[in-house]
């Protein structure tokens, strides 16, 4: 049996904390990490996100737990499995709101707001948003798209257009992908007969609305717009008087291998459930993701 420690732990997913990552592409594209008041800023923003984001884990685990102990994967959880009482849960999720304000108020961030945006999206979405059929993959790219505003306007720096479109784009064939691998299986638990496999056919009631052919459909859409969009956003004359370089078009066919990458690794191996676990565990993605970085690192850093 694990420790209380350990099951708080894993109520508040530090494994999903990597999404908050996107709070410092601001850093990144603004040429900020040189400058120690805004890259503090970011990283007290970045931390606020994840004690933010780990209360909204825990509120939808209180409110779903009924569900998630018929579903064959989710009776696991901490709540569903009765490993965290319903008391426990509520002092954690109150404590990492308040942390999570505490390191809002500290970082000064211009945009403070955007934090309660999120928060509320977020409340509204557990309570009855994620039903809706295709505004539910777009609830989920807001959220995203709200971390980098916080790290681009919260910290003075202004987004670049297309650098926000390719990011919705992006967030869009995650969402997507996710609903994908979602149906893809239920199917794969309903041939093998697994315990539990009606229940969660209906546990996201959304899904009934989406089928493959939509959904990849969806994906093709939202890759093509990603690759084209950040593709521009390499050549746009801002972006070459910004950066001073007209070698980010060279970052482009790693954008677009991690893309297919993760493609193959829905369609053909069972994954694209959850991003975090695929960037952390598929060795493709990592070097696709680190050379970018590198790259871009050193392209903005006018070392290349």
């Amino acid at each position: 049996m694990r420790s209380q420690a350990s099951s708080l732990l894993r109520l508040m997913r530090p494994l999903q904390w990597v999404k908050n990552g996107f709070v410092l592409v601001g850093l990144l594209f603004g040429h900020a990490w040189n400058d120690p008041q805004r890259l503090t800023q970011a990283l007290l923003a970045c931390a606020a996100f994840c004690l933010l984001s780990s209360a909204v884990y825990v509120m939808n685990d209180l409110i779903d737990r009924e569900a998630d102990r018929r579903h064959p994967l989710k009776r696991r959880r901490p709540l569903a499995s009765g490993e965290v009482g319903v008391p426990a849960a509520l002092v954690l999720m109150a404590a990492c709101l308040a942390g999570g304000y505490a390191l809002v108020a500290l970082s000064a961030n211009r945009a403070a707001w955007l934090f309660s945006a999120y928060v509320v999206l977020n409340i509204a979405y557990t309570l009855g948003l994620k039903h809706v059929v295709v505004l539910d993959v777009f609830i989920i790219a807001a959220g995203f798209m709200l971390r980098i505003l916080v790290g681009t306007l919260g910290i003075g720096i202004a987004p670049s257009q297309w650098l926000l479109l390719c990011g919705l784009m992006l967030t869009l064939f995650l969402g997507f992908a996710k609903r994908r691998a979602e149906l893809g299986a239920m199917g794969a638990s309903a041939k093998t007969g697994e315990a539990g496999s009606g229940h969660a056919a209906t546990h996201r009631r959304v899904l009934e609305h989406y089928s493959p052919a939509l959904l990849d459909q969806m994906m093709t859409v939202a890759t093509a717009g990603t690759i084209v969009s950040y593709s521009l956003y390499t050549v746009s004359p801002e972006t070459l008087a910004l950066h001073g370089t007209t070698h980010l078009i060279y970052t482009v066919p790693l954008v677009i291998y991690g893309m297919f990458r993760y493609l193959f690794l829905l369609h053909r191996r069972g994954g694209g459930g959850d991003p975090t676990q695929q960037l952390l565990t598929d060795p493709h993605l990592l070097a696709a993701l680190a050379g970018w970085v590198t790259l871009v690192l050193l392209m903005l850093g006018r070392w290349l």
